[in-house]
């Protein structure tokens, strides 16, 4: 099943998310999936629980995509639930461009550290844990904002922000052109 993406303003994206407990998802599995189904529609490569509106603590990764420009993200493939990130500040941040599927049509430059450690737990509630550097760590970091009601704009510089202001408030309105389905804040 193919979920909608929730646009930027929409209030799902700004909650914290909640911890999934294993005893309460017994569809966890088909849930996983269709997020699978639905970021590989958007042409994605991350996707977050509440993009779909679900204020759960579920990401899905499939960095692969860009494993020939950027070969830290061969084989990365990734259901999150309930992760742990601990960033390992060992270099200075490193400035790149990002955009997202909440967002679609905007992409800013965004500052970070590009490594991280992570705890998750897989589709079968099992324990991993792993670090992960360049690029992945940045996907990794990116998604996981939308897991404490945040979003990659909210890491660019007050002048930035105020200079791409229209263009939020249009995609909160669902004024965007995107080739995936979209659920707008407001109409």
């Amino acid at each position: 099943m193919i979920y909608p993406i929730y646009l930027y303003g929409h209030p799902v994206l700004r909650k914290k998310c909640e911890e999934i407990k294993a005893e309460e998802f017994s569809d966890i599995k088909e849930l996983v999936a269709d997020m699978f189904e639905t970021m590989y529609n958007s042409e994605g490569v991350g996707l977050a629980a509440p993009q779909i509106g679900k204020p759960i603590r579920l990401v899905v990764i499939d960095g692969d995509v860009l494993a020939d420009k950027l070969p830290e993200c061969k084989g990365l493939k990734l259901t999150l639930i309930n992760p742990k990130l601990e960033i390992i500040e060992d270099e200075d941040p490193v400035t790149r461009e990002e955009g997202c599927l909440s967002l679609p049509g905007l992409s800013e430059n965004v500052k970070r550290y590009e490594h991280v450690k992570l705890e998750w737990l897989d589709e079968d509630f099992n324990p991993h844990s792993g670090e992960f550097k360049g690029f992945a760590s940045r996907i990794i970091q990116h998604e996981l904002d939308h897991l404490e009601g945040e979003v990659y704009t909210d890491h660019v510089t007050p002048i930035r922000k105020q200079l791409i202001k229209s263009k939020l408030n249009n995609i909160s309105k669902g004024k965007v052109s995107c080739d995936y389905k979209v659920k707008a804040a407001t109409k």
